[in-house]
């Protein structure tokens, strides 16, 4: 995800670089400026002190003077200021005339300006904003040809060279030019901070509260709350009118039924969380399907909105009433009255609406019942007249008022409803076996089976023994669960090439009957050698002698004893040493995260040591996925269970 940012932060980093742009701008137009400024100027300057010279000595000249009397000129304009330098070089047309100086020759030789210069071209050359450097070249006139016959008119005579600092120049220019960037600096800051001062006030201020205000509102979920802002901006405070309008609409949905206008179920929720010692009535209209199928749905939502009105009028103050659904209503009374009292506008209630009639059409209308569930005090109100409701349809009374043997009532009809379930599986031999796969972990083959009860329903899909088992052993129909599972699986494996696995639990061992049926069918079968007894931990052991005597009894017929779920309840290694037993299923709630979980590796690794050196074989149970395999495998374990390999079925993989 891309990280955010806010107005704050957009608006200072546009003023930045706007502010930093203006501030380069001026700075590179200030240097230009000051930088045109000088040259112009020095120019014009140094032009006119090349002229100055020129004349000084061309009056010289006209005297007669010979170059030694000019050098001397030179020599004294040099003196009169030491940071500027004079120097004149001829042209090889008045060397002609006049003779060589040798300095004259390596000027033009090795100096490229003057070279230039020579040419006719001025040059001017400002080193660093420091020095001037001009280069002069004197052009000859009319009254120039009485001495130099070998010219004419407009020829370059030679070059005046003349150089002097630029101090007194540029200071002023610099002054003033600084003085300008310092005044666009400060004049920008002010403004921007002006532009930010006044952004961050009427726009990115208001946009902050206003998000701040929604993200409250979001975090509490109370749709009852509204944007309140206090900025006298017209466009902040018509979004916050938009946004409250669009919540009043959103609100008026989640909490009331478009078909009634009453508030709904989720408002009634709301209001019993606060906790108050308060009466509540469900309504029900009886039979009002029927209304719905002899008249249609338009005239059933006629009624209902009828009915709703007419409830109101007769509830205290016109208040509390909700609708939960369909044909369902709710009444909250806090008026006060004691149990006495609100019997007695109950009963009213019920004979008001028996004689109210309903107008469908013209020529048609209906009279209406309905039963109600109450429920009083401060918790669980809302479940608790649902089940007084629920007990007054089956009762057929017109109201009943919920007290704590109804709770009972409801479980007793649900283990009354599972025991039928469970006995009439029992008559029609729908409790089965299936079987999940249990593989060598190193070849990954197939080796044995473990048988897992199912029921099957109606449909013909199974019913998992979490849902009946419990009750099973209350209603002492466990042991016939476990005498099924027995003789179906011996049955299914007497000519199959596998090992399989039986739960039992210490209370079959303790079981006589149970116990003599077991050895029987080992007796009988004679697959003893193929049997697998997984004594489920859970259960505990509390008479140790018997349980071992039923582990001797067995493994005479070659049959072989495991250990359920081990890392659980009475699991210890003194027991595994005393019980002589073969294998050890590791509980699956250490094998399900134990490519992860570094705990569960580390119990699992002590179990599988110490099961080597006992000589006892061990299984993994809850083998899910490949990560998990391969753990199990690094750990050497010797065998794995699970949805990896294959889920519980009815059928073998092996069978033809």
């Amino acid at each position: 995800m891309p990280n955010k940012t806010t107005y704050t932060k957009i608006a200072a980093k546009i003023i930045f670089i706007t502010m930093l742009v203006t501030l380069i701008a001026a700075y590179m137009y200030g240097e230009y400026m000051k930088r045109d400024a000088i040259t112009n100027l020095a120019h014009v300057d140094a032009k006119k002190t090349s002229m100055l010279v020129f004349e000084t000595l061309y009056s010289a000249m006209q005297r007669g003077w010979n170059k030694d009397d000019l050098e001397e000129i030179i020599t004294r304009l040099n003196s009169v200021d030491s940071q500027m330098k004079v120097n004149v070089y001829r042209s090889e047309r008045v060397v002609q005339l006049f003779g060589e100086i040798e300095k004259d020759k390596i000027a033009r030789e090795t100096d490229k300006n003057i070279a230039k210069a020579i040419t006719g071209e001025e040059i001017l050359n400002i080193s660093d904003a420091e020095m001037i450097e001009y280069y002069y070249p004197v052009i000859a006139k009319e009254n120039c040809l009485k001495c130099h016959t070998n010219v004419k008119s407009g020829d370059v005579l030679g070059v005046i060279d003349v150089s002097y600092p630029i101090d007194n120049l540029k200071v002023p220019l610099t002054e003033m030019i600084n003085f300008f960037i310092v005044f666009i600096v400060l004049f920008s800051i002010v403004i921007y901070l002006s532009i930010f001062i006044e952004l961050n006030q009427y726009l990115i201020k208001p946009i902050k509260n206003f998000s701040n205000m929604i993200k409250n509102i979001t975090a509490s979920q109370d749709m009852r709350k509204r944007i309140e802002v206090n900025d006298n901006i017209e466009e902040i405070d018509s979004i916050k009118d938009v946004f409250n309008s669009m919540l009043d609409s959103i609100e008026h949905q989640f909490y009331f039924d478009s078909l009634t206008g009453l508030e709904n179920r989720r408002r009634l929720t709301e209001k019993l969380e606060e906790g108050q010692n308060i009466f509540l009535i469900i309504i029900n209209i009886d039979a009002f399907q029927e209304i719905n199928d002899l008249y249609g749905d338009p005239a059933g939502d006629l009624i209902l909105k009828e009915f709703a009105q007419f409830l109101k009028e007769l509830m205290i103050d016109n208040e509390g009433l909700y609708r939960l659904h369909s044909d369902e209503f709710a009444h909250v009374c806090n008026s006060g009255m004691d149990m006495d009292e609100f019997k007695i506008f109950v009963s009213f209630l019920s004979e008001k609406i028996a004689q109210k009639s309903f107008k469908i059409d013209e020529k048609s209308e209906v009279s209406l019942s309905a039963t109600m569930g109450i429920s009083h005090g401060s918790e669980m109100l809302l479940v608790n007249a649902d089940v007084a409701l629920k007990l007054a349809k089956k009762t057929k009374k017109n109201y009943l008022i919920y007290d704590a043997s109804m709770a009972m009532t409801k479980e007793y009809e649900k283990n009354f409803d599972w025991t039928k379930r469970l006995k009439k599986a029992i008559e029609e031999d729908k409790i089965v076996p299936v079987f999940q796969p249990i593989v060598d972990t190193k070849t990954e083959k197939i080796v044995k089976y473990e048988a897992l009860m199912r029921m099957m329903d109606d449909h013909g899909l199974y019913i998992a023994p979490i849902h009946f088992l419990e009750l099973a052993k209350k209603n002492k129909l466990y042991h016939q669960l476990t005498k099924i599972m027995i003789e179906k699986t011996f049955k299914k494996f007497e000519h199959l090439p596998y090992f399989v696995s039986i739960n039992i639990s210490v209370e079959d061992i303790l079981n006589k009957e149970i116990y003599a049926y077991i050895l029987k069918k080992l007796d009988d079968s004679g697959i003893g050698h193929k049997i697998v007894f997984e004594i489920i931990e859970s259960e505990g052991i509390e008479n140790f002698d018997k349980v071992f005597e039923f582990i001797i009894n067995v493994k005479k017929y070659g049959a072989k004893i495991s250990i359920d779920d081990f890392g659980t309840g009475y699991s210890n290694f003194e027991y595994l040493m005393k019980l002589k037993v073969d294998y050890i299923k590791i509980d699956g709630s250490m094998i399900k995260n134990i490519d992860s979980d570094k705990n569960s590796q580390m119990i699992t690794k002590s179990i599988v040591s110490f099961a080597k050196n006992m000589n006892i074989k061990t299984v993994a149970e809850f083998v899910h996925s490949k990560n998990v395999f391969e753990k199990v495998k690094e750990l050497d374990v010797d065998y794995s269970q699970g949805y990896y390999f294959g889920e519980p079925t009815d059928t073998i993989v092996s069978e033809a």
